[in-house]
């Protein structure tokens, strides 16, 4: 059975101590009175104990079942008819959460650039919030790659009692200076369209397009791309790998918009569960959970240094590898391989 709802929630304070404008008080007390869009899939068992939480990364949302199809619905790995599976989208999304085109109301007009600066240890309070809203009391699986694995480790930390398990995939304990370099250079791109800075909700998609194209870069590989966009015909323009750029641009100009895509990427930019915990390994070692850590032999993006390191510190975590011609995006599209370690759980 498939559900999908609202619900409006409050985070008291906001961990990257953002500026209180634009934010409304409730009851005499800062906070961010926000949305979160979310969508269950399955049936909650007799014994509440049959919970999947899935996270989603950086321009996803919560139809699970759309996005990992090979992994999540009727007699797959994930199997809706066994699990409840529950997946939100994040905070500053443009999916029906509340995000930057969302009424301020403090103003009765959209946040546009007034959007509060947010951390994944926000959008994790803020699923902490929709947990005690649905009245989940345990998680038998948490799983998230890229940026959703950043927040469930942020989530697991914040209150580690919840999550019998973890499945982080392709993901790290504290975003690179390689991961912000690349951030900030689609960044560039959004700012330096003629459109960013004013306030309509289609400023800076044109730049956005060219951010796309930058990210599809960090997501794939060398290889990737020799696979996939190499011409067989001698060619002196319209090369496949040039017009597979300028397509996925205009297909995420489609479904997405430039104020989002620029603040979850100054979300990702922040991540650091060390941050106000004495250093990053005592905030890993609070993990309570049984925690499976997935590599990508191909990741540039997140190489495998990183999950290995977290797969070090985390008490009860375990470290394995898949192999793909495809780099980060082999996340989303190596399903028999990740299917085979989900199998470890049991």
């Amino acid at each position: 059975m498939e559900n999908q709802g609202f619900a409006e929630l409050k985070l008291d304070f906001l961990e990257s101590n953002a500026s209180p404008l634009g934010l409304l008080p409730l009851r005499g007390l800062g906070g961010l009175v926000f949305s979160l869009y979310y969508q269950t899939f399955g049936t909650l068992n007799t014994q509440k104990n049959n919970v999947v939480w899935i996270v989603h990364a950086l321009t996803a949302n919560a139809d699970v079942v759309d996005w990992w199809s090979g992994l999540v619905g009727k007699g797959k790995t994930i199997d809706t008819d066994k699990y409840f599976v529950v997946c939100a989208n994040n905070l500053g999304s443009c999916y029906g959460s509340t995000n930057p085109l969302s009424i301020n109301p403090l103003t009765n007009e959209p946040y546009y650039y007034d959007f509060p600066l947010l951390t994944t240890r926000d959008l994790a309070n803020a699923l902490e919030e929709l947990r005690k809203f649905l009245g989940i009391e345990e998680i038998l699986l948490g799983m998230g790659g890229s940026q959703g694995g950043q927040i469930l480790q942020e989530w697991a930390i914040l209150n580690n009692k919840i999550f019998k398990n973890l499945f982080l995939i392709a993901t790290n304990a504290k975003h690179s200076a390689w991961g912000q370099a690349f951030n900030e250079s689609q960044r560039l791109a959004i700012e330096n369209d003629p459109t960013w800075g004013q306030k309509h909700e289609n400023a800076g998609k044109n730049g956005m397009k060219v951010a796309r194209s930058i990210a599809l870069l960090s997501y794939r590989n060398y290889e990737a791309y020799h696979i996939t966009q190499n011409d067989e015909r001698d060619l002196l323009e319209n090369y496949k790998a040039t017009t597979y750029q300028r397509y996925q641009g205009e297909k995420l100009y489609q479904r997405f918009n430039a104020f989002s895509y620029y603040w979850l990427s100054k979300v990702m930019d922040s991540h650091n569960v060390g941050r106000g915990r004495e250093n990053i390994e005592n905030a890993l070692a609070q993990i309570t959970a049984k925690t499976i850590v997935v590599g990508i032999t191909s990741d540039i993006l997140f190489p495998i240094s990183e999950q290995k390191f977290l797969a070090k510190h985390i008490p009860n975590a375990e470290f394995y590898e898949i192999h793909s011609d495809f780099g980060h995006d082999g996340f989303l599209l190596e399903y028999e391989q990740l299917s085979r370690i989900l199998r470890f759980f049991g």
